[in-house]
């Protein structure tokens, strides 16, 4: 049995997004699954849109969701050679021809077959005159005229297209370059790819490079279409549903791991099962459960899943991405300060950039904490200040200052008070923290330390 090998081959017009991503996970799964190859090939004949700055882009994307490539990146900027090499073996074995209509001629035709209410296509008119090769000529495949084309796909089942519905579509540009379809097939040929996974908007495709592989004698891989995705209201995903570049959900405090579940359920399911580790996905993953349907992607859904990751996460790691957020605000703490406040937020944050700014307070300069002026309106009252006055003397006598020891002191100082803990619960966070809502109190104070609680404590009630 031959090894299988999947591909992915973006065009490097523009970042990587959601249905280019999932399209690579798969392919990326499949080979991992039965142990092949996983080749990236970037298709870069589009001279006038593609850049190298897309091309690191898609590249940092891929290794920021942890999907490594065996081979690659090739580049079809690099192989022009190859594909007119394979034109010409076309042309020789008089399976395709030189064609010197214009567009305009061309566009004559289709309109002709759209009045005789036929399919608008070219109409074969050079395809037995055995033109030469010149300056305006282009190369066309000799397609079937009659019969079907058809194929097994393996994720909607049997396809087939009439061959009078397709034409004699163009191999090779009037300026000498290949078109996309030859170039496609010559690259899956040459790499020997034997399954191909990629997006339900290439069916239309498939015929055509069927084609070019039956005028090559080549054996063909094998293709699978997955279905659309669509947005929460089922219509086709845009940027208003989430539609933004992979590397814009990392800036958004997104894990990879909860990027790849969120992805891999787009069109893939295993039982009822939610959560999958890269583990899991590799060894469950088949082919046989990819859905035909379109599917939706929804932001909650991934939220959900990155504060699971978040939950689960290791702390050191969790602190490493944080510090990358933090440096975006400017704000360079250590490392060891960031791994003891982590776990106040694990339970709490969506996302590494809710947690940032949940962190806020715990890194900001004692003078520069930002408060919510209601909640001090509302708290930080002439008798509550006073209250806060007497505690901060208390906390500075106290030999520790961890949890247990500030519970026992302020459990003693309230009942020497005779008041009730919630008397100074609201105030003491607020004055310390800025806000009214915010991890178990005497944690955040173990973290925040005597000395800035003591001084917010003296700020406020002053």
């Amino acid at each position: 049995m031959n090894k299988t090998i999947t591909r992915f081959a973006p065009s490097p017009t523009g970042y990587l997004h959601i249905g280019g991503a999932r399209t690579a996970l798969f392919n990326w799964l499949f080979a991992r699954k039965m142990k092949g190859r996983f080749i990236l090939r970037v298709e870069d004949t589009d001279q006038a849109r593609s850049t190298p700055e897309m091309t690191r882009a898609i590249i940092d994307s891929m290794n920021w969701l942890g999907l490594d490539h065996d081979d690659g990146p090739f580049f079809q900027s690099q192989r022009k050679n190859l594909y007119l090499s394979y034109i010409l073996r076309l042309v020789q074995k008089g399976n395709a021809y030189y064609c010197g209509c214009t567009p305009d001629e061309v566009e004559a035709m289709r309109q002709e077959a759209r009045q005789r209410g036929q399919k608008p296509k070219y109409s074969g008119k050079c395809r037995d005159l055995g033109l030469e090769p010149g300056p305006e000529t282009v190369v066309r495949i000799k397609a079937p005229l009659d019969g079907q084309v058809v194929f097994n796909d393996l994720v909607k089942g049997h396809i087939s297209f009439e061959n009078q519905e397709l034409d004699d579509f163009v191999l090779q540009r009037k300026d000498g370059t290949p078109t996309y379809n030859l170039a496609v097939v010559v690259d899956d040929a040459e790499m020997g790819i034997t399954h191909i996974l990629r997006g339900d908007d290439h069916v239309n495709n498939t015929p055509r490079q069927l084609h070019i592989y039956q005028a090559l004698e080549i054996t063909p891989p094998l293709f699978g279409h997955v279905p659309m995705i669509l947005g929460p209201d089922k219509k086709k995903l845009s940027k208003r549903h989430g539609a933004l570049s992979v590397m814009a959900y990392k800036q958004m405090g997104f894990l990879p791991e909860a990027m790849l579940n969120c992805l891999v359920r787009l069109g893939w399911s295993y039982k009822d099962e939610e959560i999958f580790s890269r583990e899991d996905l590799i060894r469950k993953f088949s082919l046989e459960n990819l859905g035909s349907s379109a599917c939706v992607f929804d932001m909650k859904k991934l939220t959900w899943l990155n504060s699971h990751y978040i939950k689960e996460g290791s702390v050191p790691r969790l602190a490493k991405i944080l510090m990358d957020h933090l440096h975006s605000e400017h704000i360079s703490p250590k490392e060891m300060y960031l791994e003891k406040i982590i776990p106040l937020l694990q339970p709490r944050a969506g996302t590494i950039k809710e947690m940032a700014e949940m962190a806020m307070f715990f890194l900001v300069e004692d003078h520069k904490l930002d408060y919510d002026q209601e909640a001090v309106q509302k708290f930080l009252t002439p008798e509550t200040k006073r209250l806060l006055s007497e505690i901060a003397s208390r906390l500075e006598k106290l030999d520790s200052f961890d949890q247990e020891a500030l519970e026992q002191d302020l459990g003693e100082y309230i009942r020497n008070k005779e008041i009730k803990f919630k008397v100074i619960a609201q105030p003491l966070r607020v004055a310390i923290t800025g806000k009214t809502a915010s991890p178990g109190l005497f944690e955040t104070m173990e973290v925040l330390g005597r000395e800035r609680v003591v001084n917010r404590l003296k700020l406020m009630s002053s």
